[in-house]
């Protein structure tokens, strides 16, 4: 896991600016295991004017090159899967397991359908007495956060570059060594110098300057909401497009038909997953007033579980939050069911997986994005209440619905005011667009959806 001195930038490692540095801290035990450059706005400016030079090139590359570099890389990273998995439990904190069955998997499964649409889609397409030219958006910004360190670059960096797009990556100053391994991979994957360059830094001085750099045509960011409305401030200000994936309070809908077992077990096991950093994760279950206390009992079993077998959350600031969160439900007269705000173990950042029953819509943690292993159960009396519940806060980034017939739970679905909804536990689709309704997002990821997001179109008439 050695990190590198400096920044990649137009296809070398080179130095940064400036002398800061960024300590790297394993969360599982406080332990320093890495230091990367604190990159500048002067940093930025010049990978930015390496994306520029590399553009001309790179769009006018045949999208059947394009997609053979973007299968190189996806066989790079399936050669250093195993690395990436340790960098990441060793960054993050995630269980080794789970590293290797999420966090590295997934980023493959996304790189190698990217290859698949460069080499397949219609970069032009004929409309009545018109050609329609698909063409890429230009030098693109990509900040991305550390929950799934991997998979987020990934999702931003192989839909760009199957459009032809070069890039401008500034990752989250948690996990910069995941981003590291990623430029030694595309090195190694032969895409051209400047085509892809990696700046680390902090956001408020290197992301701040990447999404409000002249010579970026789109910023692509995944984070908070808070920070998200800042960077679309910026970006419409410039008259420049933007991409955001932000935060999320989906609801987990236990229709009273559904097995009830296995939907309070899924939603649990949704939530605890990534020690609960997951923007997409089921905060809410939601359950029939009938069968609320067998449900309460369920999950306060299955979180009892998971004990040992989540990781810390990535440093103390966001142990300190989520703890918070947990006081401020109990305080606010949730039942605590599981877990609490005492941290479980004396060294390292972790929180108690924490179920709270008696919860009512209008808590700050039925509300609130935690980003913690804590669950909130609201009871409903009817399914149009469900349906109130549910569409009553201000995100809408995913969801799942439960029920004995399929038919039933896709009505409630359609009914939802979310960009994704897993029926029955329906599996991650790394084909499907994700993204967000409301104050969850702008734009879409993955698949199809996320590739036309790069391209701009120019109609020729004849």
């Amino acid at each position: 896991m050695k990190a590198h001195d400096g920044m990649y930038i137009d296809g070398a490692w080179r130095d940064a600016d400036g002398r800061d540095a960024i300590d790297v801290v394993n969360p599982a035990d406080g332990q320093v295991i890495g230091q990367v450059p604190a990159g500048t706005a002067l940093d930025v400016d010049t990978a930015v004017r390496a994306a520029r030079a590399a553009l001309p090139g790179w769009s006018a590359t045949p999208p059947a090159e394009r997609a053979a570099r973007l299968s190189a890389l996806r066989d790079v990273l399936v050669a250093r899967k195993d690395e990436i998995a340790e960098t990441i439990t060793a960054e993050l904190g995630s269980p080794l397991k789970f590293s290797q069955a999420v966090h590295a998997a997934a980023p493959i499964a996304v790189a190698g359908s990217y290859a698949e649409l460069a080499a397949t889609y219609a970069f032009e397409e004929k409309v009545g007495n018109s050609v329609v030219h698909h063409e890429p958006i230009g030098v693109v910004g990509a900040i991305t956060p550390w929950n799934y360190p991997l998979h987020q670059i990934v999702a931003k960096v192989a839909p760009a570059l199957a459009a032809g797009c070069t890039i401008v990556l500034k990752p989250a100053e948690d996990t910069p060594l995941t981003a590291q391994l990623f430029a030694e991979a595309v090195h190694e994957a032969g895409v051209p110098a400047g085509v892809f360059n990696l700046v680390t830094g902090l956001g408020p001085v290197a992301g701040q300057a990447l999404a409000e750099h002249p010579g970026v045509d789109l910023v692509s960011f995944t984070g908070s909401t808070a920070v998200g409305r800042r960077i679309g401030a910026a970006a419409g200000a410039a008259v420049k497009r933007v991409a955001l994936e932000l935060g999320g309070k989906s609801a987990n809908v236990i229709l009273p038909s559904a097995d009830l077992a296995k939907a309070v077990n899924v939603g649990v096991a949704n939530v605890m997953s990534n020690s609960g950093q997951t923007c997409s994760a089921w905060t809410r279950m939601l359950v029939h007033r009938d069968q609320y206390d067998e449900a309460v009992a369920l999950a306060a079993e299955a979180a009892a579980k998971y004990g040992d077998r989540i990781g810390p959350l990535v440093n103390a600031k966001q142990q300190e939050r989520v703890r918070g969160y947990i006081e401020k439900g109990v305080a606010e007269g949730a039942r605590l069911v599981a877990g609490g705000p005492e941290a479980p173990r004396e060294e390292g950042c972790y929180v108690s997986p924490t179920v709270f029953a008696d919860v009512t819509e209008d808590m700050t943690i039925a509300q609130e994005e935690i980003f913690g292993p804590v669950l909130s159960i609201l009871r409903y009396d009817d399914e149009e209440e469900a349906l109130r519940i549910a569409n009553g806060t201000v995100y809408g980034l995913a969801g799942a619905v439960w029920a004995g017939d399929e038919a039933e739970a896709v009505a409630f679905a359609r009914r939802m005011d979310t960009g994704q909804v897993d029926i029955n536990g329906g599996r991650f689709n790394p084909l499907a667009p994700s993204g967000g309704y409301k104050q969850s997002g702008v734009g879409r990821e993955l698949g199809l959806h996320g590739l036309t997001e790069y391209l701009q179109t120019k109609s020729l008439q004849f």
